[in-house]
């Protein structure tokens, strides 16, 4: 494999994601931190859920994003009639070569868009398991690799509930984070209506970067350094999550492992070469929020899973730096920050 310096591919990655930032922010309006989380996402191997009420920018911001990379985009609209096969693909007999060929599905691209993935029935929704987890589709005994960069960008609405069918815990947990749009302030709903008023803006987006670049840059990211310490408060905090009074089901080990990824992206997008305990919090609820069961009566005391999470963190002893002479990490008071 190629080597690159890691201060070098460092500039690279900000530089890049600087780029790509600024292309999706020219189309949704006033979400940094939305357009942030996804580009995390991204940068660290994920999958993103994005979850709010219609008309909020779901689906937009979903394309911007894939638009604004070079790279191949397919979009599924999920609905109840929707087959798996219309997803991984399926083999067709050709009669002229008398043996079974395969055509590819939606899902054979770099960056796959599921429109109201909740819509499709669970038999259809389970057809994405295997491609989100291990990066390959299996087909009549075949195996088939899915392409560099990868990323499943899906929407749903949490609100209209008819004729749904509510994603299973086991393919939520296979999404790195989930993230909520919101309205937008006043000032950006104002600008929208300049810039989408006219024309569609997607029309004149134009890619920023190439998927190879990415691919380098997920390659960077892995080399971002996590001490012990902060790999403990990592584990600590999900941890908590399983023995929690309020919660019936904690998160998965798989979920410490996003916390991670997402981390070490997080920190790299912020120019640093080493993950902070403030990156794993500020990434715990998008992370680790949507894959954790309420109990029956923390529902009924109307305590959400976000808050939770933020409950947790602030339970959680934080580890701090010791002074510049050593590289030793202690323990500080739950709740405190000395970074």
């Amino acid at each position: 494999m190629t080597t690159y310096d890691d201060r070098a591919s460092l500039t690279d990655l900000t530089t890049t994601a600087e780029r790509v930032r600024r292309s999706v922010e020219g189309v949704i309006e006033g979400k940094p931190e939305v357009v942030r989380l996804s580009l995390t996402v991204l940068l660290a191997e994920g999958h993103l859920l994005i979850e709010d009420v219609p008309g909020v920018g779901k689906t937009m911001l979903a394309k911007t994003l894939a638009r604004s990379i070079d790279c191949s985009v397919r979009r599924i609209q999920f609905t109840p009639d929707l087959l798996p096969s219309d997803i991984t693909g399926v083999s067709i007999f050709d009669q002229q070569r008398r043996d079974f060929e395969f055509k590819p599905g939606a899902i054979f691209a770099q960056i796959v868009i599921g429109d109201e993935i909740n819509r499709a029935s669970p038999k259809t929704q389970s057809a994405l398991l295997e491609s989100m987890e291990e990066r390959q589709v299996t087909v009549d005994g075949q195996t088939y690799e899915l392409p560099s960069p990868f990323m499943v960008v899906a929407t749903q609405n949490p609100v209209e509930m008819e004729g749904t069918y509510p994603l299973p815990e086991a393919q939520r947990d296979r999404f790195m984070a989930r993230v909520s749009i919101g309205y937008p302030s006043a000032e950006a709903e104002l600008q929208m209506l300049d810039i989408h008023g006219a024309v569609n803006p997607l029309d004149d987006l134009q890619p920023v970067a190439h998927a190879h670049d990415i691919v380098k840059l997920i390659d960077a990211v892995r080399g971002v350094h996590v001490a012990d310490s902060v790999r403990r408060y990592a584990v600590d905090i999900v941890a908590a999550t399983r023995t929690h009074p309020d919660l019936r089901l904690g998160a998965s080990p798989r979920a410490t492992l996003h916390l991670l990824r997402a981390a070490k992206a997080s920190a790299a997008l912020s120019g640093r070469e080493y993950v902070l305990p403030d990156d794993l919090q500020a990434l715990a609820v998008p992370v680790l929020a949507h894959r954790l069961l309420p109990t029956a009566q923390a529902q009924l005391n109307r305590r959400t899973s976000e808050q939770v999470v933020l409950d947790i963190l602030q339970r959680t002893p934080v580890p701090v730096a010791a002074p510049p002479a050593g590289p030793h990490y202690g323990q500080q008071q739950p709740g405190v920050r000395q970074l």
